[in-house]
């Protein structure tokens, strides 16, 4: 008898072990890179790729330079937590990170597939995360894949370098570069960070012939800077972006020598007055000098690699990814207090503040914002700041891409508003607040109550972007019907997404073709 119960002890053994193998092997994905094993989420029944390397750490020698090419490695490398963000402080309330970590060795993605093999090819969507190039994390709860992974979409978060160690440009840096530029290390570990997914997505299930990027603020300037880089232009099938686009005023590419004359009087006020000492510095200290600054990042440049001329230039040019392009912003991207700069609403600082800021321009300005009111000053002082900020530039991706494509482009105004949290209720839809919706992540984020009307907003807005990522077109799953402006025409329409979401002829464009005007983006 005790023979017999070793035996089946050992055969019970035998079974759980090989049942244990077995689901590992399902969980194991073989890239150009080595073997990777991901994670079972059983609550959304997806798998997660947690933490993959998609390019060298760029730390020692690399520091400064264009991301390289990721070593291969042997074994199984477990793909099951987050890899380290980018080294940053959190300068925005609103971002909360999964990665234990900050690190100069940043350069990781994350992937989320769906549990259940398909008899094709799924769609792939990379999201860039925003934080103005200075901050932000690939692992926000409000960026999960696993909600896209559950419509059929092969679902992709990356991390980039970021602020002094993703932008820094300086003379001697562009001359030890092979293409005789510096600076934009964060959009060419965004680059690279394509190719891997380009290179390897099929052995995850993904398309690579049908990868749509997206992103929210620095990370949708982000796409628009893809969509017109001859590096990441042709590995992409559709774009969204979100509140952004690298157009003047919102944080455009400048001239190299430009952005070399910044680093050149960062490197000589911190002390230092070659590149060799800089990089000798830890990455603390470095860090630190850069904090000491009071620097909020450094610019882009067209460096003659990632970018060869500005945007407008490109989109003119009919140069950028000939591709469909869905984008927006949202009703209240920034409070009226960043325009009237601590004056209370009244029509006589409203004037005075226009005046200010256009002194050329004022009559004109003042015609297109109404300031009879208190109300009135409020609601144009915030559109007028978000305009500023990142409206109009955001338009002028739209307006350049409609008239220099023949695929569809898609345009959004978000005013679903959150539930209030305290006293502080804004007029419209804030910077960012869009995010958790769209990726059908309102569940994840903690700080609002939300209600059935947010859900239902959410479950709308995630169906239109899934449907633009599987096809290229917002359009199905009854939802109210998304008209293209691919056509042009002098009064183009609009989604308005909310609650009872509907398509609009705009009403307020001819504030931002005075903008055109007055920022010269067609010059």
């Amino acid at each position: 008898m005790k023979a017999l119960f070793y035996i089946s002890s050992f055969i019970l053994l035998v079974a759980c072990t090989s049942t244990e193998k077995s689901d590992k092997a399902k969980l194991q994905v073989k890239t150009l890179n080595g073997t990777l094993e991901g994670i079972l989420d059983t609550n959304y029944n997806v798998i997660k790729y947690l933490g993959i390397p998609y390019a060298k750490p760029p730390v020692g020698e690399l520091r400064w330079k264009a991301p390289q090419p990721m070593a291969n490695w042997e074994g199984v490398r477990d793909a099951k937590v987050f890899g380290n963000s980018a080294v940053q402080i959190n300068v925005y309330g609103d971002m909360i990170y999964r990665s234990d970590t900050t690190s100069e060795d940043c350069l990781y993605l994350n992937i989320w597939t769906p549990s259940e093999q398909s008899d094709s090819l799924l769609p792939v969507l990379v999201y860039i995360h925003g934080g103005g190039f200075v901050a932000g994390c690939g692992s926000e709860p409000r960026y999960d894949g696993a909600s896209m992974a559950k419509k059929g979409i092969i679902a992709v978060t990356l991390n980039y370098r970021l602020n002094i160690f993703g932008f820094f440009a300086h003379p001697e840096l562009s001359a030890e570069s092979d293409y005789g530029g510096s600076g934009n290390y964060g959009l060419l570990d965004q680059s690279i960070a394509l190719k891997w997914v380009a290179d390897n997505i099929v052995s995850f299930g993904g398309d690579p012939k049908r990868i749509t990027i997206a992103g929210e603020s620095a990370g949708s300037i982000s796409v628009s800077s893809h969509m017109a880089s001859t590096l990441s232009r042709n590995l992409i099938a559709g774009a969204i972006g979100e509140s952004g686009a690298a157009i003047n005023p919102t944080l455009p590419p400048v001239p190299l020598s430009e952005a070399e004359q910044v680093g050149v009087e960062f490197a000589a006020k911190a002390g230092y007055n070659n590149l060799e000492e800089l990089r000798k510095l830890s990455m603390q200290e470095l860090f630190s000098l850069y904090q000491e600054s009071k620097r909020d990042g450094f610019p882009t440049t067209i460096d003659g690699y990632f970018y060869t001329k500005s945007l407008p230039e490109t989109f003119i040019a009919g140069e950028q990814a000939q591709i469909p392009l869905l984008l927006g912003w949202n009703s209240a991207e920034i409070p009226g207090e960043a325009f009237m700069q601590g004056l209370p609403y009244s029509k006589m600082n409203f004037i005075t503040k226009v005046k200010e800021s256009y002194p050329d321009n004022f009559s004109e300005v003042l015609s297109l914002y109404a300031h009879e009111t208190p109300e009135d000053v409020e609601q144009s002082a915030t559109d007028l700041a978000a305009d500023i900020f990142i409206n109009y530039s955001t338009w002028k991706w739209f307006d350049l891409h409609r008239k220099n494509t023949d695929q569809p482009t898609y345009r959004y105004l978000f005013s679903r508003i959150r539930p209030s949290v305290g006293d502080n209720k804004p007029i419209g839809a804030p910077h960012a607040s869009e995010i958790e919706y769209c990726m059908g992540n309102l569940h994840l984020v903690k700080a609002f109550n939300w209600t059935t009307e947010d859900m239902k907003v959410s479950e709308m807005m995630k169906n239109y972007f899934a449907n633009f990522i599987i096809k290229g077109n917002p359009n199905g799953n009854q939802l109210p019907e998304w008209e293209t402006d691919s056509v042009i025409s002098d009064n183009p329409k609009i989604m308005v997404l909310d609650v009872d979401s509907k398509v609009i002829q705009t009403e307020n464009d001819a504030r931002y073709i005075f903008h055109d005007k007055f920022y010269k983006n067609n010059e």
